[in-house]
């Protein structure tokens, strides 16, 4: 009998053991691991985090076809470029997939380390970025490194789904459409039959919760605004119509109107970016459309941002 018992404790034991190393998809995600202890999914972006230990692994859902492109910027020069110093990289088999995993040491004042997973699906490209701050209190490399190993991807989940579970809920579209959820914290916008753009046929929109807080109030937050717009890599040729700082039921906004050139087609467009100030994150919003377009097409974007409420 008392060896019955054992037995009947073991299996059981097991069992959890079995069921606590299936991994856990966030909501709406393609993209799942086991992840480390303490570890929960966020409510600001589609991945894990734990506040305590200023870690996070971030999920970012892209294109098939993205992977050639996202694993040959994944070098140390690259990376380097964003403040990542890059101590190994390596190609890994993952099961029946194959990817590329870099890890390195973060610059700033706040240091610490991250890593960055690329992973070739059979109809998507998966990249999960872990970042722990600070020293060696947090996880281990070997926690981390299991965590991500661990990775496993999933069928479509309905574009539905995906934007209910964003951290906003939108009021107003303005006749715009939604047709991509992106990190769990942004969603892409357009106006038109076509689903992947290029250069500006259709009207865009991105519309994304920031994952880190708000800068200071006053000129600290117009500087933050015109470098964010500066740093994207779709525009060059930036000219500023108009840059104004203003408030609006009860918060603090900056408002960005530029002529640019899109990058790979030539293309002049204007591009308007709006940022809501919240006092522990921001929304951001920014449009793009052909020149010849804006005047119908601006008054709608800011309808869109005025109608957004955050969540959580």
């Amino acid at each position: 009998m008392r060896g019955l018992a054992a037995f009947a404790v073991g299996c059981i034991l097991s069992l959890q053991a079995a069921l606590a190393a299936e991994p856990v998809f966030p909501p709406a995600s393609r993209i799942g691991i086991v992840p480390p202890q303490d570890m929960a999914p966020s409510k600001r972006f589609s991945g894990f985090e734990n506040d305590e230990k200023a870690a996070a692994i971030t999920f970012v859902e892209m294109p098939a076809e993205a992977y050639p492109q996202v694993v040959s910027g994944l070098t140390k020069e690259v990376l380097q470029r964003q403040g990542l110093t890059v101590t190994s990289r390596e190609e890994i088999e993952l099961g029946s997939r194959t990817g590329v995993l870099v890890a390195g040491n973060m610059a700033g004042p706040v240091p610490g380390r991250k890593w960055v997973l690329a992973v070739r699906g059979n109809d998507m490209t998966a990249l999960l970025i872990a970042q722990v701050r600070g020293g060696d209190e947090g996880y281990s490399e070997k926690e981390i490194r299991s965590a991500l190993e661990s990775v496993a991807l999933r069928g479509p989940v309905p574009l539905e789904e995906q934007i209910s579970a964003l951290p906003f809920r939108i009021g107003d579209m303005a006749g715009f459409r939604p047709v991509r959820v992106l990190s769990g914290n942004s969603v892409l916008f357009t106006e038109g039959p076509k689903d992947t753009i290029k250069g500006v046929e259709q009207p865009m929109i991105i519309m994304a919760a920031a994952l880190t807080p708000p800068p200071p109030p006053g000129e600290q937050r117009e500087r933050f605004a015109q470098l964010a717009l500066n740093s994207n890599q779709v525009l060059k040729d930036i000219r500023l119509e108009r840059s104004d700082s203003f408030r609006l039921k009860g918060q603090d906004w900056h408002e960005i109107v530029a002529r640019a050139t899109e990058t790979e087609s030539g293309q002049p467009v204007v591009v308007m970016q709006t940022i809501r100030f919240e006092p522990d994150r921001y929304m951001r919003m920014v449009g793009l459309v052909r020149a010849d377009e804006r005047d119908k097409i601006l008054p709608r974007f800011r309808t869109l941002i005025d109608s957004v409420e955050t969540t959580r």
